[in-house]
């Protein structure tokens, strides 16, 4: 069996913070891994001379729930970075999970990242950029893959405010799209690594022509936030790339509720007015037995 060496290093990480008695543990696991997975609680306690709450503590504070969990990446040392994955802070994903637990993992997940945002994100930046939507002729909207997701409620958002929008899914229209506006209108990209290069191209396109850009991402120092007049940052860009392909949708999708109200609010008897006036285009649409 090859020694865990992602185990060593998060004993490592944490002894400086370890008690006495805790150490004892961490000691004997990191210098004894292979006889270690093969002990139980009480067999790892009695050989380091602690109780057995002292050993579960020190599981949870190497990261996992319990005893158990360390066990089984100590017995199965590829776990640690094949199978086992952290995707975003406060998600996690472990071989030995009960699927009975995703339902809240997931929430917990989503949830940490909304708190992220709210912490994030600069007011004085959120205002101009709803000012700017609000004020365009035209609004150009950029994504790709992943991204295209918020990128498409906020299409959707804006078209029943009775705003001039355009949202291509193709990267190549999107840039050309991006070469051909002008100085009134506005251009918004959404990338949470801030390097989409299909994507900083097209505001890049965009500036370029004249318009304002607006950049949502997770990163401050980006290519995307150096092309937009506006940055709107929505976390602190530490996600690995699991958390940044599946969940980064999480935090822009609220970040488009929030322009969206925000728009509203900038003129409201204006946004109020048209989106009654798109609820009537299509109410006959409601299904009806």
């Amino acid at each position: 069996m090859q020694p865990s060496v992602g185990i060593r290093e998060r004993i490592d990480h944490v002894y400086p913070s370890l008690r006495p008695a805790e150490r004892s543990v961490a000691r004997y696991i990191r210098d004894h891994i292979e006889e270690a997975a093969g002990l139980t609680v009480g067999q790892l306690a009695e050989a380091t001379h602690v109780s057995q709450p002292t050993v579960i503590r020190f599981s949870r504070k190497l990261g996992f729930g319990g005893y158990r969990e360390l066990r089984y990446v100590l017995r199965h040392p590829e776990a640690e970075r094949q199978v086992t994955f952290d995707p975003l802070e406060g998600f996690d994903l472990n071989p030995w999970d009960d699927p009975e637990s995703v339902p809240s993992k997931a929430a917990a997940g989503a949830t940490s990242l909304i708190d992220e945002l709210r912490r994030s994100l600069d007011v004085k930046a959120f205002r101009k950029a709803t000012t700017l939507l609000a004020g365009a002729d035209a609004i150009d909207i950029y994504g790709v893959e992943n991204s295209l997701v918020p990128a498409t409620d906020l299409f959707t958002k804006l078209m029943y405010l009775g705003l001039d929008c355009r949202l291509n899914t193709d990267a190549y229209l999107q840039q050309i799209g991006a070469g051909h506006l002008t100085g009134d209108d506005v251009a918004i990209a959404f990338s949470h690594s801030g390097s989409s290069a299909d994507t900083v191209k097209a505001l890049r396109l965009a500036k370029m022509a004249g318009a304002r850009t607006i950049a949502v991402t997770n990163h401050v120092g980006s290519p995307l936030a150096g092309s937009a007049d506006v940055t709107l940052i929505t976390g602190s860009g530490s996600h690995t790339i699991y958390g940044n392909a599946i969940f980064s949708r999480v935090a822009n999708v609220a970040l488009v509720d929030m322009l969206y109200m925000g728009v509203i609010l900038s003129d409201y008897g204006r946004f109020s007015t048209a989106l009654d006036q798109s609820g009537r285009m299509i109410a006959d649409r409601e299904y009806r037995s």
